[in-house]
């Protein structure tokens, strides 16, 4: 009787073909997730819009507060992409736009707004000493975002080459904020306003460097005592949180110079043939 055949054997025959998972695919991304980080950019854009539109008719609380408000949302967005993982170069350069709105326009005019209804008690030149402040401080704060886009891949993360515009952005609002709780007015009032605004301008583009709170103290781990601080720190802005954001931005400004100028006194001169002694 012929031999019966073998049934066929795939083992057999293919020893080599690589078994398929049986796990069932990932779910893809929902698209929607994308939106999210975009969506605090325009919260930010928005608030910065909104503090312009506010300075127009004159309530600079409302103005100095939307700034504020803008930083908030323009320090979640980054942090909300880089956690869903939905960073994108469209993103970047929204949030660069934004944050020259927000940071860049809507502080200079905020100024602007609240010194010309002063202005016209003075001699004409104050106006134009004003119109030239705050340009420049636009201008600056432009140069600044623009050095930071085209360095952030080869500088230290830890350190800001420049005082960021959102800490800038924060001291000529809450400047305008005190003198207009406090009905600071006058020549002096005025002067004081366009040079706090041209020393925010100019240590944006300044060759300063701040700290980021990146890798430090602050993003590392901590004891569990040390969490009060954030709620106390809460609290104490809300005492006076005009005066109080001034005192903290105006401090963080002043840090850099300050270091810098420390470490120049602290350098000891060098005395000629002192190298060649034994």
């Amino acid at each position: 009787m012929p031999a019966l055949a073998r049934p066929y054997d795939r083992t057999a025959m293919e020893p080599d073909e690589p078994e398929t998972d049986a796990s069932p695919a990932p779910r893809p991304r929902r698209r929607g997730v994308f939106l999210l980080p975009n969506l605090l950019t325009t919260a930010a854009l928005f608030s910065g819009f909104y503090a312009i539109v506010a300075a127009i008719d004159g309530n600079f609380d409302r103005a100095a507060v939307a700034i504020f408000a803008a930083m908030l949302f323009d320090g979640l967005d980054g942090r909300v992409a880089r956690w869903t993982h939905t960073a994108t170069l469209f993103g970047k350069e929204y949030d660069s736009l934004s944050d020259m709105v927000s940071f860049g326009i809507a502080p200079a005019i905020v100024v602007y707004q609240w010194g010309v209804a002063r202005l016209a008690e003075y001699k004409a030149t104050w106006g134009r000493i004003g119109w030239l402040v705050t340009f420049f401080y636009a201008v600056a704060a432009a140069l600044r975002l623009a050095r930071f886009n085209t360095r952030t891949a080869s500088v230290d993360k830890r350190y800001f080459e420049g005082l960021p515009s959102p800490s800038a952005a924060a001291i000529p609002a809450a400047f305008v904020w005190v003198a207009h709780d406090y009905d600071l007015g006058g020549l002096n009032g005025l002067v004081i306003a366009f040079v706090v605004t041209g020393v925010a301008g100019a240590l944006m583009v300044s060759r300063f460097y701040y700290s980021s709170f990146k890798g430090g103290v602050l993003t590392g781990r901590v004891r569990f005592t040390y969490a009060i601080l954030i709620p106390l720190t809460f609290v104490f802005i809300s005492l006076n949180p005009p005066a109080v954001l001034l005192s903290i931005f105006g401090a963080f400004a002043l840090s850099a110079p300050a270091v810098w100028l420390w470490r120049r006194l602290r350098r000891r001169p060098v005395v000629p043939g002192a190298a060649g002694r034994s």
